[in-house]
């Protein structure tokens, strides 16, 4: 009888990263989603490290792509008076379109899924007229894109980002 190895044999799932996030990175990543001007000075305390360290820590999670630091801003204040989410239903490969959509200033989010619909995509825009342009010349216009359904948000009920981590 051989012994045949492959990618799983070793429970090595080619899918599943390790994960790169020890104790102090979790802590430093649930401060920081409280509050993202935190200081080091005061994260170093919270953590219990030296703020030096509590720096290339940080850079670290920032240079990996673990997190991002950014400023969330309200569209409505910006001149963005409208704000949707639309569902997109697409024939063939979805990962072009996926890629097609990402190029669009105007989206803020693109996701593929499983559902409904194959595709899930948030746009903010200045007016009623500008949400059309972008419906039917820009995203309905996109190779295998065969329907839309739009959801215009009312009034933004919950955003958070302090979900925390594993």
């Amino acid at each position: 009888m051989e012994l045949v190895a492959n990618r799983w044999s070793l429970g090595k799932n080619p899918h599943v990263t390790e994960p790169v996030l020890d104790d102090v990175n979790k802590r430093i990543i649930e401060q920081l989603q409280r509050d993202g001007r935190m200081s080091y000075a005061a994260l170093a305390k919270v953590v219990g490290l030296s703020e030096a360290a509590v720096r290339q820590r940080v850079q670290r999670l920032l240079d990996t792509g673990v997190m991002q630091i950014v400023a969330v801003t309200d569209p409505l204040t910006l001149g963005f008076a409208r704000q949707v989410m639309i569902g997109i239903k697409v024939e063939g490969d979805l990962r072009p379109v996926a890629k097609s959509l990402a190029a669009v200033p105007e989206i803020d989010y693109v996701v593929i899924c499983a559902g409904g619909f194959d595709l899930l995509v948030e746009l903010v825009c200045t007016d009623d007229e500008h949400l059309l342009d972008l419906l039917n010349d820009t995203i309905r216009s996109i190779p295998g894109v065969t329907a839309t359904e739009t959801f215009v948000y009312l009034k933004l009920a919950k955003q958070t980002y302090a979900w925390g981590t594993r």
